[in-house]
């Protein structure tokens, strides 16, 4: 819902009201029971997320750290201790 600003005619006061865009403008001031008018703000609209920048179009750079990471990792065969001798397991039939 969006936030609208109004202000009293009378005192000056600016208050801020969350309404939905089918209710009805505020009339009167809670301080001074003033009249009010709807003032025009800034929004606070931001666009957050990828592909809303060129940066976020832009191909990025391989870095020296990509190959790097790629050396340092121990294959799988390495990390479970298993040791392939190029033949087949016994079944345990002899």
């Amino acid at each position: 819902m969006p936030l609208y600003e109004y202000q009293c005619t009378a005192c000056g006061e600016i208050e801020e009201a969350i309404q939905k865009f089918s209710d009805a403008p505020l009339t009167a001031c809670r301080r001074c029971s003033g009249a009010l008018s709807k003032l025009i703000s800034h929004s606070s609209f931001h666009l957050k997320g990828t592909g809303w920048y060129v940066t976020d179009y832009s191909k990025k750079p391989a870095t020296a750290d990509t190959g790097k990471k790629a050396e340092a990792a121990p294959p799988a065969a390495e990390k479970s201790g298993a040791k392939d001798s190029g033949s087949t397991p016994a079944s345990g039939q002899d």
